[in-house]
């Protein structure tokens, strides 16, 4: 293809990115370095017979020719990083000195919002990635091999998850597992005990959350193996069979590496998705027992006095996460990319 063909069919996408991500990525880490200008106080003296007395008061214009002339705020460096509401390195630090067990360190860990919320993030998304991918695959795998006539209902019904809203999807749960709520009452019938509640307590708050997330995903990760599984060459499937090859063996040396390229491609997606797990929190107003590192970012831009050095720092703090969690599995992509060019 010529140079000016390639240039034309890339220029709009290549703008948009640059437009779209990358511009607004680095005005976040700029912004991730400055802290908001804090207000020009001055101070006056009253002098009379009886002596002199002090009075302060804001100088509201020098406050705003100040943040006028410097819009990003008062450079910190990496302060905004380092507080106690992200990396906390004080506080790590005095409890790593304190803490008489790995156990006791873990605990007063988990008393930083930020660990908190990091510990939940990464449990969520190493809980509901792999269920999303064997969830998927099983549900591509039974309606693969359903009669034709239904596989058009099932596959509609399936994707009915995927579908819906997920703030709207989560509102819905949240309804459902109330205490007046079709599965909170029925729980409350089935255990004998009026007072249970699923949203009162931590462990089930963090297992509805997971349930709710794998219902969400799943549907994605199955009509993506479900398409996969079109095309997977019938002539390798009928010479196993020949040659003895239970339907167990025929998943594991024939299907699985055939969509392995796919598995990476969901995988890469359910991480990047459930690293930045948001709106199940929201719905089921679950941050009294769950927060994530998306909700605190939330919180710094709703909060009486919006932080956005704070909001910004959390955002570079997750996109670094994203990265790391995906390398590997981009590593070892590049490293079959090649074995096969070989």
């Amino acid at each position: 293809m010529p140079h000016r063909t390639f240039l034309g069919f890339i220029f709009a996408p290549l703008l948009a990115m640059i437009l779209f991500i990358a511009m607004p990525i680095v005005s976040v880490v700029l912004q991730s370095f400055h802290i908001e200008h804090e207000q020009v106080v001055i101070q006056t003296e009253t002098c009379g017979p009886f002596g002199c007395t002090y009075s302060t008061a804001i100088d509201t214009a020098a406050t705003e020719q100040l943040r006028r002339e410097q819009p990003l705020g008062r450079f910190v460096g990496l302060d905004n990083y380092l507080d106690r509401g992200h990396l906390a390195a004080d506080e790590v630090q005095h409890a790593w000195r304190t803490a008489g067990s790995i156990g006791a360190f873990m605990t007063q860990l988990m008393n930083l919002p930020f660990y908190n919320a990091l510990a939940f993030t990464l449990f969520y998304t190493f809980t509901v990635t792999p269920l999303v991918l064997v969830l998927g695959f099983a549900i591509a795998l039974g309606v693969n091999n359903l009669p034709k006539l239904l596989r058009g209902p099932t596959i509609f019904g399936s994707l009915l998850p995927m579908i819906v809203t997920p703030l709207v999807g989560s509102l819905v749960l949240f309804w459902m597992i109330d205490a007046q709520g079709v599965i909170g009452k029925n729980l409350q019938l089935l255990f004998d005990s009026p007072n249970l509640s699923l949203k009162a307590s931590a462990t089930l708050t963090w297992v509805t959350l997971m349930i709710y997330g794998v219902w969400n995903s799943a549907p994605f990760a199955f009509i993506v193996y479900y398409a996969g599984l079109q095309t997977v060459p019938q002539e390798t499937l009928e010479a196993a069979m020949i040659d003895g090859a239970n339907s167990w063996k025929r998943i594991r040396y024939i299907v699985l590496p055939h969509l392995a390229p796919l598995t990476v491609f969901i995988t890469l997606i359910q991480l990047m998705d459930n690293f930045r797990v948001f709106e199940p929190i929201v719905g089921f107003a679950a941050e009294a027992h769950a927060t994530s590192l998306s909700y605190i970012i939330y919180t710094d831009l709703r909060s009486q006095i919006t932080r956005f050095n704070s909001a910004a720092a959390t955002s570079v703090l997750t996109i670094i996460g994203v990265a790391v969690l995906l390398t590997p599995v981009l590593i070892r992509t590049w490293r079959d990319f090649n074995r096969k060019r070989v």
